[in-house]
């Protein structure tokens, strides 16, 4: 079976090519037409020896992935992607005045359950790779034909539990001969994985980390996040306290606001009392709704109502730009909806 090329570093790729007795310089030649060209063909590569081409074509495989479907509301674009193994995953493209991002899935499926979450319908199948999740930018580039700046792994998946794929992924797509994406433009989101947490902070790349964190309190996010009985709220902020002390990078808190759960002002004042005067950022998100979860989003009037009061406390906080629901935004509704996935 033919190894994915994207799965490898320059450094790695060099290796395999004094392995075949070809020239390691050979390897800036390969990766620019993978990451600045975005070639997903080897013959593409025109400015290498036919014999080399043909050693890489036996042993690699270019590109991981086809576009099975896509929906758009006129500027953001959801993909659903097919993997070499008949598998579905999701990308969005997102189009800002500050650059166009992405948001990239680690996981096919999802471990963590969260309750109002479409990714963890069917369950977890198996992680994504390093190139897998670096043909999302590639094929999602070439689609548009507009180059990515930002990207958040915030797809399906907890990206700490794909932890050493995903610390590769970003090592290959911020390396001056990958994407060249730089580190403060790369956002990991996770739901809490504290060991994850601390490992960031001695992982040599500055990226981001934003915590999906949904609740004020143990109780109620013991229902919408069930992984909190593992990794509680006390122990989530104290890891995102040391954090910031090593790191001195602000935090992002993604809190999707559900009607009637977790969007009242008393919530608000809970989140605000536990979050004032940290080095943090509230970025709320009215829900996407999905059919076998139930949940809706608040009114605008309870929205704006949980806004004011976080900022009341001093607390940085914005309300995320909504995906209409034209492109099944929910993470996993549309790979649900095309694959027939349902609930276990």
């Amino acid at each position: 079976m033919k190894r994915l090329i994207k799965d490898l570093t320059i450094d790695e790729f060099k290796i395999w090519l004094e392995s075949v007795g070809e020239k390691p310089f050979r390897a800036t030649q390969v990766f620019e037409w993978l990451y600045k060209k975005n070639a997903t063909d080897v013959m593409q590569f025109t400015n290498l020896p036919l014999e080399l081409r043909k050693k890489i074509e036996d042993e690699f495989l270019i590109n991981s992935l086809q576009i099975l479907k896509y929906q758009s509301d006129g500027e953001s674009i959801k993909f659903l992607f097919e993997l070499c193994d008949k598998n579905g995953v999701e990308s969005v493209f997102l189009p800002y005045r500050y650059g166009n991002a992405i948001c990239v899935s680690t996981q096919v499926g999802c471990k963590m359950n969260c309750r109002f979450c479409a990714s963890t319908i069917g369950g977890f199948v198996r992680n994504l790779s390093p190139g897998e999740m670096v043909d999302q930018i590639i094929n999602a580039e070439n689609f548009t034909g507009k180059r990515i700046t930002n990207v958040v792994l915030m797809g399906s998946g907890e990206p700490f539990d794909n932890i050493e794929n995903v610390f590769k992924f970003i090592e290959i797509i911020n390396s001056k001969e990958g994407k060249n994406i730089g580190a403060r433009h790369i956002t990991i989101s996770t739901v809490g994985i504290v060991e994850g947490i601390y490992r960031l902070c001695d992982f040599p790349k500055q990226v981001n980390l934003a915590i999906s964190l949904h609740a004020p309190n143990n109780s109620l996010r013991d229902k919408l996040v069930p992984i909190n009985k593992k990794y509680p709220v006390e122990d989530i902020m104290k890891a995102v306290d040391y954090y910031i002390k090593r790191t001195n990078r602000r935090v992002t808190f993604e809190y999707a606001l559900i009607d009637g759960v977790n969007d009242s002002i008393e919530c608000a004042q809970e989140l605000g009392k536990m979050l004032k005067g940290k080095l943090v950022h509230v970025n709320l998100i009215p829900v996407n709704p999905v059919e076998e979860k139930g949940f809706r989003r608040p009114s605008k009037e309870k929205i704006k109502a949980f806004f004011e009061t976080l900022r009341s406390y001093q607390i940085q906080v914005t309300i995320r730009r909504e995906l209409g629901s034209s492109i099944s935004a929910a993470c996993g509704q549309l790979r649900r909806r095309y694959f027939n996935i349902s609930e276990k």
